[in-house]
């Protein structure tokens, strides 16, 4: 996967080297992927994000962002996140052999939030996946840092 940079920054990162060389000084270190959408004129944009989270204290963060055709329905948008955050967390761990400890997803059990609609797919699809899910109302620093990352003006 191309085009990923740092949050601190926007450099430009080869994913898998970079977190290797970060988890190399910090092992104990969790890795959790997260994303977020949003629709900005005739494109849905969505954000994708590596988060870093140090044990101790802080955090370094990686993003992906890429655009498509607007997607109007809240269903196929959020779906669209889960589906990309799967595919980095698939992609670090396959073929960088990276210890995703788990995926943040933007989404709430509560019925009177719309969201509510794939939280119960998205959580089962994520753990027959392998790994864990974390959702509203935790703090879910992936989504977090996608929600930032996506509506900034890039």
């Amino acid at each position: 996967m191309e085009g990923f940079r740092r949050m601190a920054d926007g450099s430009m990162v080869e994913p898998i080297g970079h977190l290797s060389g970060l988890l190399a000084v910090a092992p104990n270190a969790l890795l959790r992927i997260g994303s977020d959408s949003q629709n900005l004129g005739d494109r849905t944009i969505y954000t994708t994000t590596v988060v870093l989270r140090y044990r101790a204290n802080g955090a370094h963060v990686i993003h992906l962002r890429a655009k498509a055709h607007r997607i109007t329905d809240l269903w196929s948008r959020l779906w669209g996140e889960v589906e990309r955050s799967l595919a980095v967390a698939h992609w670090l761990s396959q073929e960088g052999h990276l210890p995703v400890h788990g995926i943040d997803l933007d989404l709430n059990p509560d019925p009177s939030v719309g969201s509510h609609l794939l939280y119960s797919a998205a959580i089962g699809l994520v753990r027959a996946r392998g790994y864990e899910p974390r959702t509203k109302p935790e703090l879910l620093m992936a989504t977090w840092a996608a929600n930032v990352l996506c509506h900034r003006r890039v």
